[in-house]
């Protein structure tokens, strides 16, 4: 059974060397850098050979909802044959400096076609993505804030190479634009947390402390 995700990597890391194989170009982002710019149209697939990205969307609202996070051996935004107004308000930028090799839609969709093993792959990250969606609308919109925010560390944690002190590079304000909650949610949240022992807090990073009662407070469909 698959748990739901907030960091996708690995899912295409044994298709490397059939993608070195095949016409692309290598890219290199700094940190802060945008891989996918706000309004730009969707043009090209990058395979992430190192580094982390995040994944979001500046509503016209000036609220930001970050959606998801990569790493390498991930595809993104994927591959599809559609044009999706929304896609123009999505944006990818660096966490880190993130190496890429980055193929054109018509590249990509030569290696669809000839592949199966990939087209399979690349349907069944489609379904691991949607499936993120349905969570948060099925089942994180409804959950209490410490029950969403506890579901999303945990999810981060076990899911993303934190190494064993289980730190994450969070701020509160990257909490509150995943979780769609406000600064002041999150705060208190946190500070409860911490007062049960669960996590210690530094500036923009969060540390795990008790995976075992974070876990006791995240509900039965994350775990």
């Amino acid at each position: 059974m698959l748990m739901p995700r907030y960091y996708f990597a690995d899912d295409f890391s044994a298709f490397l060397p059939y993608f070195l194989s095949h016409p692309h170009l290598r890219k290199v982002f700094r940190k802060g850098e945008y891989l996918w710019k706000p309004g730009q149209p969707y043009d090209r697939v990058q395979y992430y050979l190192s580094g982390d990205a995040v994944h979001f969307s500046d509503h016209e609202s000036g609220r930001r909802k970050i959606i998801s996070f990569h790493g390498p051996g991930t595809l993104l935004p994927g591959y599809h044959t559609e044009d999706f107004h929304i896609e123009l308000s999505l944006a990818t930028m660096a966490l880190s400096d993130v190496e890429v090799l980055e193929f054109t839609i018509s590249q990509f969709r030569a290696m669809f076609r000839e592949n199966q093993d990939l087209a399979e792959s690349v349907v069944n990250w489609y379904s691991r993505y949607v499936n993120l969606f349905l969570f948060e609308t099925i089942h994180q919109e409804f959950n209490p804030s410490r029950v969403k925010l506890c579901n999303l560390l945990y999810l981060l944690t076990v899911r993303r190479p934190l190494g064993p002190e289980r730190s994450l590079a969070m701020t509160q304000e990257d909490l509150a634009d995943t979780l769609g909650m406000s600064r002041v949610q999150i705060t208190r949240e946190l500070s409860d947390l911490r007062r049960r022992g669960i996590l210690s807090t530094a500036r923009g990073r969060l540390t795990i402390t008790d995976l075992p009662a974070l876990e006791a407070l995240c509900t039965a469909e994350t775990v």
